[in-house]
């Protein structure tokens, strides 16, 4: 699995694939997909668990496909229990999810081959992220 950057929580730092300098649309994707794990950080539990319910909703409509692969391949190997117990494995898929999601929001660049998620399924996720954006504050657009 190839890797272009690394959020590093703790210590404040994002590492970015130097090879990254040369594809802007890549570089936005990626970057907001770290920047918004410190976001996830500070989100606080209620509103992970929000967007747990989203994905669940989506599990339970037979959602294929995601955002991004970081989503992608932890949400392939999920098992029913994951999801029921909140394991460790639907957490981290939940992190990620948000995360791509977020990208895709941000600096989707129109499209982008790990866009596989059915599009009324992005429409749900665009409107949790606008009600998100309603509690936080006014100047946050989605």
């Amino acid at each position: 699995m190839e890797v272009h950057a690394g959020g590093f929580l703790r210590a404040r730092e994002i590492v970015l694939d130097q090879a990254l300098q040369h594809n802007g649309a890549e570089l936005a994707r990626i970057l907001a997909h770290e920047l918004f794990h410190f976001v996830w950080l500070r989100l606080g539990n209620r509103r992970r668990q929000d967007w747990e319910v989203v994905l669940r909703n989506e599990l339970a409509r037979k959602a294929r496909g995601e955002l991004g692969w970081s989503a992608e391949w932890r949400k392939a190997r999920l098992n029913p229990a994951d999801v029921s117990e909140r394991s460790r494995r639907w957490r981290e898929y939940a992190c990620e999810s948000f995360c791509d999601t977020a990208a895709w929001l941000w600096a989707g660049n129109g499209g982008h081959p790990e866009f596989t998620l059915k599009p009324r399924f992005q429409l749900d996720r665009r409107r949790w992220f606008q009600t998100l954006a309603c509690h936080e504050t006014a100047g946050f657009r989605v």
